[in-house]
């Protein structure tokens, strides 16, 4: 097989991924034909449609079309319609992103076709294996033979592990994302800069209990400031399902597409969030942020105070509210990176 022949093929499926590519396949097309794959794991038009357009994405080569379902529904789906696909292209390597469930079929499915796997976003540890993303992201890291960390301390995760082969310490995509978006994102009409909260929730451990999702609206009833709420199709079926009416300056909305919410975190108090890239993105933006979650595995967004852990419980989250700083001017330096992760992996992997 003359794999160095074949083109590079890539795997996204959920929003996360989407942001990622497009950073890096700007860096990456101008040199390498690349075969884009889209799984349909976020199979809502608001959550995928928008970002095509919006970041002049190409449209995806193969469509598998798997939709809703469990998780391990939905891995085992992607690997089967992905089989025929990778064994009809036969790409050089096939490359993933961070730790979604279509990330890790694509993983799996190329190393059991024996392509050569590439993970962006490798070495990230939150040490909590019951959580579906640190599940996917260790098996993923295992299966790769090209590792781009964006951080140090992935860096050092990976070798704790006994990966050190492949491993490159390239920086944070989603910084490159940034810097090339941020400027042309617009602020919705209504809205005056530094006066309210920028707040999003998704994940199981979050919003899956009553009590912790209780505990959430009951923070966000509370906040000195409104709060621009778009609500996860996820978050709103349980709410709906545990009959939880949101109360207090909250305006409850449709998820906002990858630049308005670039701009509704640009331009916030605050930002609080169980998003990774969010986190992220508040720390590239100069936005302090609360992350409703007990553990990260960005620890270096933690500096100065810039990230604070809120947890899941009101009085928590109040306390890491108290102590938010003020927004401050983007950096260009940071412990994740310069902004050129994208052409440092292109050049790798080129």
């Amino acid at each position: 097989m003359h794999s160095s022949m074949g083109a590079l093929l890539t795997v996204v499926g959920a929003r996360p991924n989407f942001v990622k590519h497009a950073a890096l396949s700007r860096a990456l097309r101008s040199t390498t034909r690349e075969i884009l794959v889209h799984t349909g794991q976020h199979w809502d038009a608001a959550m995928s449609d928008d970002l095509f357009r919006d970041l002049h994405l190409p449209a995806p080569d193969h469509h598998l079309g798997i939709g809703a379902g469990t998780p391990v529904a939905q891995i085992a789906r992607i690997m089967e319609r992905l089989e025929p696909v990778l064994a009809a292209e036969k790409p050089r390597a096939v490359v993933v992103y961070g730790d979604t469930n279509s990330a890790l079929a694509g993983a799996l499915c190329a190393a059991k076709l024996h392509f050569p796997v590439a993970h962006v976003e490798a070495g990230l540890r939150s040490f909590d294996r019951a959580q579906p993303e640190e599940q996917n992201r260790v098996a993923i890291d295992h299966l790769s033979a090209l590792l781009f960390a964006p951080t140090a301390t992935a860096v050092t995760n990976l070798a704790a592990e006994g990966v050190r082969d492949g491993v490159h310490l390239v920086g944070d995509v989603m910084f490159d994302a940034v810097r090339a978006w941020a400027a042309t994102a617009r602020l919705p009409a209504r809205l005056e800069p530094r006066r309210y909260y920028y707040v999003t929730t998704h994940r199981a451990e979050t919003v899956d209990r009553k009590e912790t999702l209780a505990g959430l609206l009951d923070a966000l009833a509370a906040l000195d400031l409104p709060a621009v709420f778009p609500v996860h199709p996820r978050t709103r079926a349980r709410m709906t399902e545990f009959g939880l009416q949101p109360s207090g300056a909250l305006t409850l909305r449709e998820p906002a597409g990858y630049l308005e919410s670039l701009a509704l975190a640009r331009d916030a108090r605050g930002v609080l969030t169980d998003s990774g890239g969010l986190v992220r993105e508040a720390f590239f933006l100069g936005t302090p942020c609360v992350t409703l979650r007990d553990r990260t595995e960005w620890p270096e967004t933690l500096t100065r105070g810039r990230n604070r852990l809120g947890g899941t419980r009101r009085d928590t989250i109040l306390d890491a509210l108290a102590g938010l700083p003020e927004p401050e001017a983007p950096p260009a330096e940071t412990p994740l990176g310069d902004g050129h992760a994208a052409d440092r992996i292109a050049e790798l992997l080129r």
